[in-house]
């Protein structure tokens, strides 16, 4: 089982920027999972919400907002990524990524359409060092665009009925899902699907996933999933 850093190692540090990735390259992380929004001037950032005053008290619209405003108005310990920087360092430290595309926002296909070109732009390099890409969204419509984009497509979902849309061939469950169904890793498996898990923290279920055979877990702290299952 793969253990990708939820944020990157957000436990510890802000989640999405530098630090946060870089703090799971040296937790042993796997991989990298991130969130993709595109500012006003349609730069790609690693962000989770649709606006920045949660994380950092700072009230600014990302879809409203170009990217060198976020950083002036921001201090640079929470900065946003931008994800052509992310890719950089998967790929130099060997790094997996799920990428997950944020929906509903303004811009509507474009996050994909952006991200898809970015990435077949770089395939070479992507190609040399080894990763793998996944592209996740909970939208069924975006989740369609991944697929035919070529890349792997993660359908994410909370609840268990919204299986039956899928049509991908990584699905993403939550962790609740898993626990209120152990059957549902190996009836995936049995469709020939791989399943990725979020988001998983406690030691006990890092375990749990681990036994029933989950493919990837999404974890706020990698170094403790890797201690809970006695990784070196």
């Amino acid at each position: 089982m793969r253990i990708y850093a939820h944020r990157g190692a957000s436990a510890q540090f802000p989640e999405g920027t530098l630090a946060a990735y870089e703090g799971a390259v040296t937790q042993g992380a796997d991989g990298f999972e991130c969130d993709v929004r595109l500012t006003k001037d349609a730069q790609i950032i690693c962000h989770h919400d649709a606006n920045t005053k949660a994380l950092t008290g700072v009230d600014l619209e990302i879809a409203q907002t170009d990217y060198a405003q976020i950083k002036a108005q921001l201090d640079k310990s929470q900065q946003p990524l931008l994800f052509s920087d992310l890719l950089d360092l998967a790929i130099k430290n060997k790094k997996d990524l799920a990428i997950e595309t944020k929906h509903p926002v303004p811009t509507g296909a474009a996050i994909e359409n952006l991200l898809h070109k970015l990435l077949n732009s770089r395939a070479g390099e992507i190609k040399a060092s080894g990763i793998n890409i996944s592209i996740m969204s909970f939208s069924w419509l975006a989740t369609q665009r991944n697929i035919r984009s070529g890349f792997e497509s993660v359908y994410l979902f909370a609840e268990s009925l919204l299986i039956n849309l899928n049509t991908a061939g990584v699905v993403g469950p939550s962790l609740q899902i898993i626990k209120n169904n152990p059957e549902f890793v190996a009836q995936q498996k049995k469709k020939g699907r791989r399943v990725f898990v979020w988001t998983v923290n406690d030691p006990t279920d890092v375990i749990l996933c681990a036994k029933l055979g989950v493919d990837v877990i999404m974890s706020d702290n990698p170094a403790q999933a890797r201690k809970a299952l006695g990784y070196s």
